[in-house]
């Protein structure tokens, strides 16, 4: 029992430290949704993926063999090389739709006028709900692997699910409140959220054997991965002050 107890605290560490990226989509996807209605729709969403979580859990664990049994093959030797199964697929649809997501925000930010952004009408609830249980499944798949990796123990990783869904529930609320008092940082959440769609494309090229001109596409690891956030944050940290700092030499320019 007690050893248990300290694979589940491992399992809820791994599910915070895995989850970062799904929490920030979560985010961003429910600003989308009227303002009234976010908090509902966070919790909705998460709640629905949780339950669904657990049934993939109870799937994976007497069907897992078929989901890397390869379903098709790319033999196009020299050029492009693959050999792809169920788990590749899912994660490689969920990158290439993530990195989509990025870039039609970042050029309806850039493009769009402010009196039509204001005048947009929110996206539909239950399109929104069904996004965020959707990418919540795609983003599950390492966390779920990683448990039956160190367990196989269903109530210790059934709770692990549970627990970790309740807190991102709870830190959805707030990553959310951070986005819309610091609008600038959204900015950077969407470009984020672009190398989390790099990521997992790169991790599904990896499970299905993707070789271009010979070479092997290895995944992007989750310490490169919160390197380049580090990275990124600093630069925006860095321009926000030396902005700031250009605009006080301008004011006191203009004052004089």
């Amino acid at each position: 029992m007690l050893e248990n107890i300290i694979t589940l605290a491992l399992l809820i560490l791994l599910q915070a430290v895995l989850g970062f990226d799904n929490l920030l989509y979560i985010s961003l996807e429910s600003k989308r949704a009227p303002k009234e209605k976010q908090k509902s729709v966070r919790t909705i969403g998460i709640g629905i993926a949780i339950g669904l979580r657990i049934a993939l859990l109870f799937l994976l664990i007497n069907v897992i063999k078929y989901f890397q049994d390869p379903v098709f093959n790319i033999p196009w030797t020299d050029v492009i090389e693959g050999s792809f199964n169920i788990h590749s697929l899912i994660v490689l649809g969920g990158g290439a739709f993530i990195i989509y997501t990025a870039i039609k925000e970042i050029w309806h930010m850039m493009s769009i006028e402010e009196e039509a952004h204001e005048k947009a009408k929110p996206a539909s609830i239950n399109k929104i709900i069904t996004m965020i249980v959707i990418m919540n499944i795609v983003f599950s798949f390492d966390s779920i692997l990683s448990a039956m990796a160190l367990t196989d123990v269903f109530w210790v990783m059934a709770t692990a699910i549970v627990v970790s869904g309740i807190l991102m529930i709870w830190l959805s609320g707030t990553v959310s409140t951070f986005l819309q008092k610091n609008k600038m940082y959204e900015v950077l959440g969407l470009f984020v959220l672009f190398v989390v769609g790099i990521m997992l494309l790169t991790e599904g090229a990896e499970l299905a054997h993707i070789k271009l001109f010979e070479e092997p596409i290895e995944k992007m690891s989750k310490t490169t991965f919160y390197f380049v956030i580090s990275i990124l944050v600093i630069v925006d940290i860095v321009q926000g002050r030396y902005k700031k700092k250009l605009m006080n030499l301008e004011q006191k320019k203009n004052n004089s």
